[in-house]
């Protein structure tokens, strides 16, 4: 059986401000810095035999302190970068619903069938992301592996995990520097040991949280 952690990049200004990030590389703010070592800090008697993580600074940010508890080297993994958003990157979430009422409607109602103009859809995320899921829990059965990436990304590869099609895109929360945690048997489906755990992150003076 395979144990994977799939953990949110922490905060970023852009988070705080609510500016679709996509492939715009934004570090980490102070809150995120704090909510990566929190993360660390919770997954700290866990036995994580390897660190993949998204190439953009924020996942790779979160992912420093869970590797250096272990001494581990991170793993880049292309397919774990965020949703390439397209024209709505970089753009706050108020202007996209006034500008852009059509299409934004469509991603609060009916997520499943959206395509940012000029980028993804989530059917293509889900793709890249679950077929490099099953590659590593095939070659890596009875290890326990972390994945570092992207609130869309992680959202998709959650409900592919527990069974559910895109339109139960809203119906799953994942805050900044929360950890979720599956195991993947060898056969059978996969069981949900937790969702969105922000425990860790209750001493934070600035708590990062919004599924944004």
């Amino acid at each position: 059986m395979t144990r994977i952690y799939l953990i949110r990049h922490g905060e970023t200004e852009w988070n705080r401000e609510e500016i679709f990030r996509g492939r715009a590389d934004i570090p980490l703010n102070r809150t995120g810095r704090r909510g990566a070592r929190a993360a660390a800090r919770a997954l700290r008697n866990y036995r994580i035999a390897e660190i993949f993580s998204s190439p953009l600074s924020r996942a790779w940010e979160t992912a420093r302190p869970l590797a250096a508890d272990r001494n581990l080297k991170i793993i880049p993994a292309p397919a774990l970068i965020d949703i390439d958003f397209g024209k709505w990157q970089g753009i706050p979430k108020e202007k996209i619903r006034e500008n852009q009422a059509r299409l934004y409607r469509i991603w609060e109602k009916h997520p499943e069938k959206m395509q940012f103009p000029g980028g993804e859809s989530l059917a293509r995320v889900r793709s890249r992301a679950v077929k490099f899921l099953r590659r590593f829990s095939r070659a890596a059965p009875e290890q326990e592996i972390a994945l570092v990436s992207h609130r869309v990304v992680l959202k998709l590869l959650a409900l592919s995990l527990l069974g559910l099609n895109n339109s139960h895109f809203w119906e799953v929360q994942l805050d900044p520097a929360s950890v979720s945690t599956f195991e993947i048997p060898l056969s059978g489906r996969p069981r949900v040991l937790c969702l969105n755990d922000t425990c860790h992150l209750q001493d934070l003076r600035s708590r990062a949280t919004g599924d944004f």
